[in-house]
């Protein structure tokens, strides 16, 4: 609008002038028809720049929605108003802010549902530490306590809430270890069989290691469970890192991290596959899934696979993502240990970011709990830690020591943990106080990683078995156990078996398991009443996988779906806007399945994901992972895959 001043008297002839006396009333009169006649003129200036302003905003309200006002109600909900104009009534519409995922939040564990209220039970008798005769230590150091009590005290929430930064950072996501998925894709069912994968990006550069355990062959690719992590760090962030400077600039990208067999951990960029920075050397094997810290600090924990480390030390190890130092190292050849003679370390650990605790069960048998003391400072471009380490150890009357390596990831719930062993038994323990609360011994060894679900008023552990010592045979054919069971006290909900075979080596290193060795499914959106399982050597040795769909109350089954070829890969739910369910699963023959979550009907297939150069290396063992709509999966090959699924 034009200053009032200059308003007021647009030109000469307006402005008063004198007159004689005898002419006042003219004077009078001229003056205030004068007034008027500059009223009307502000009064059409101002009705013709109104109407301009409004025209303007109607045109351009569908592109540049932050120029409209926002209006919040007593709660501080935003209100929107009704644009409907199809009622003369005005209404207004309130939007709870707590109905929209934040950043930090995977869209498809929203919103949070668990309420974090359910206790610890009485276990019967039999998995009582008690009834087992069970043994346990805690080391603080080489000190053996007689009791601990956690300072820092560890209360682990809704998965939902697990992170600050957005991405996939440990082994299934988060403490429930139940979504290697984030956010929606985009898939169109309609789509012929053949149309529904699409080969983006392909990374060649991974390389062979040779291994003490054999001479006749050599660690190469990504093997069991292998899965990569995504992660959104932020522009400021990337300006911290070690990135090349294209990809340090990139807006929104998304880093995977993956760690292979020959000693290395790869950092790529989601959309092309391109390297964001050189690997980091770790000088040993690595087979299972490492973990970003959860608070977005630049700290990757990793673990080592084989005892092949360019050093001589096996263990696990904490690195800054700023500049790959070391910041720290345990190894697994632990005196403290009842397993002493090996040290691998083949789970996902978690991080607890309000205790400040990275909880990282290993081969030994040994769960570390360790209070990292972090400090980042992003200002001047540093992050370190000073561990102090509390180890818990445990055994049970007629188990060696030597049987009690743990390879499954730990699953949290407030602050109990649970695992399996190599012994078949699956614990419970308080964190907080590192004591046994049960135990109980399943039907056969089991790697799978628990996960959990808190179901009405109650929280439930959904695992399974593979096929390994239930007959002293070279190749025979066993059971896979899968169960249902009480967390809180260790009791059975129910128990399902499905027939695999398996394949005892000369050596441990040379056995080839069938039955459960990718993690189970626990469905969500329109499949929650479903837990879906993965069964490998269901026709024969090295032949056939199931993918069976259960029903989560009743344990019976509601779909299955049957091939020729098996798979250790973990299958993956991935889910679009509306709710609708499909699975991704990987096999050991180059092949990638789509399958309606729904009915177990498979509507997609991917095949010949090899190289020429190896096309004899064709095993999906890694568990892939889907960010929107890009699988990343790793093969035992020197091959890692950026595929669309659509």
């Amino acid at each position: 609008m034009k200053n009032q001043n200059t308003i007021r008297y647009p030109n000469q002839s307006f402005r008063p002038r004198r007159v004689r006396n005898n002419n006042r009333g003219i004077y009078i009169l001229f003056t205030i028809t004068a007034a008027l006649v500059v009223l009307t003129i502000i009064l059409g200036i101002a009705t013709f720049i109104k109407s301009k302003k409004d025209l303007s905003t109607d045109e351009g309200a569908g592109t540049t929605p932050s120029s409209v006002a926002t209006e919040t109600d007593e709660n501080g909900n935003i209100i929107i108003p009704n644009t409907d104009t199809s009622d003369s009534e005005t209404t207004e519409t309130t939007v709870d802010p707590a109905t929209i995922p934040a950043p930090n939040q995977n869209p498809l564990l929203f919103p949070a549902t668990v309420r974090m209220d359910v206790a610890v039970g009485t276990p019967q008798s039999a998995y009582s530490p008690s009834g087992r005769g069970t043994q346990q230590d805690i080391y603080h150091g080489q000190e053996r306590l007689s009791s601990y009590q956690r300072e820092s005290e560890i209360h682990m929430g809704d998965p939902l809430n697990y992170q600050s930064l957005a991405g996939i950072l440990t082994f299934r996501g988060n403490n429930f270890r139940n979504c290697a998925s984030w956010g929606y894709a985009d898939i169109d069912p309609t789509k012929p069989e053949g149309e529904h994968f699409e080969k983006v990006w392909e990374f060649t550069e991974l390389k062979f290691k040779s291994t003490p355990l054999s001479s006749s062959w050599s660690w190469v690719g990504v093997g069991w469970t292998g899965q990569a992590l995504a992660v959104r760090w932020g522009y400021d962030m990337q300006q911290q890192m070690n990135m090349y400077p294209d990809k340090k600039s990139k807006e929104n990208l998304t880093e995977i991290i993956i760690a292979s067999q020959d000693g290395h951990v790869y950092f790529l960029d989601l959309d092309d596959g391109q390297k964001t920075r050189d690997p980091l050397n770790v000088g040993a094997t690595i087979k299972g899934t490492p973990a970003v810290d959860p608070r977005g600090y630049p700290i990757l924990y990793v673990g080592q696979g084989d005892d092949n480390g360019t050093r001589g030390e096996i263990g696990w190890r904490i690195y800054s993502l700023l500049n790959f130092e070391l910041l720290y190292f345990q190894t697994g050849l632990d005196p403290r240990a009842h397993r002493t003679t090996w040290g691998a370390c083949d789970s996902s650990p978690i991080i607890d970011a309000n205790s400040d605790t990275l909880i990282y069960p290993s081969e030994n048998g040994m769960i570390y709990t360790v209070k990292l003391n972090t400090q980042f400072n992003p200002d001047a471009g540093t992050v370190t830690v000073n561990p102090d380490t509390v180890a818990y150890r445990y055994i049970f009357d007629g188990v060696s020591g030597s049987q009690l390596g743990i390879e499954s990831s730990i699953a949290i719930y407030d602050h109990y943990g649970w695992c399996t062993d190599n012994a078949g038994n699956l614990i419970c323990v308080d964190l907080n106080t590192l004591t046994l609360v049960w135990s109980r011994r399943l039907d056969d060894d089991s790697d799978v990683t628990p996960v959990i679900e808190e179901e009405n008023g109650h929280v439930y552990l959904y695992t399974g078995t593979e096929v390994d010592w239930q007959k002293d045979e070279l190749e025979y054919q066993g059971q896979s156990f899968t169960y249902k069971i009480d967390a809180m006290t260790g009791e059975e909900v129910w128990c399902k078996t499905v027939a695999c075979y398996t394949k005892n080596g000369t050596s441990s290193s040379d056995d080839i398991n069938g039955g459960m060795l990718g993690n189970p499914i626990i469905g969500k959106k329109s499949i929650d009443n479903l837990v879906i399982f993965s069964y490998s050597m269901t026709k024969n040795t090295f032949y056939g996988n199931a993918l069976v769909a259960y029903d989560k109350e009743t344990g019976n089954e509601v779909w299955r779906y049957d091939w020729n070829t098996y798979t250790w890969s973990s299958p993956v739910d991935i889910y679009d806007e509306e709710g609708n369910p499909y699975i991704v699963v990987f096999d050991s023959q180059a092949q990638g399945h789509l399958v309606d979550g729904k009915t177990g009907v498979r509507i997609g297939l991917i095949q010949g994901l090899k190289q020429a150069d190896y096309d004899q290396l064709t095993n999906f063992e890694a568990a892939p992972i889907v960010v929107d709509n890009m699988i990343v999966i790793s093969q035992r090959s020197t091959a890692i895959y950026g595929i669309k699924v659509s």
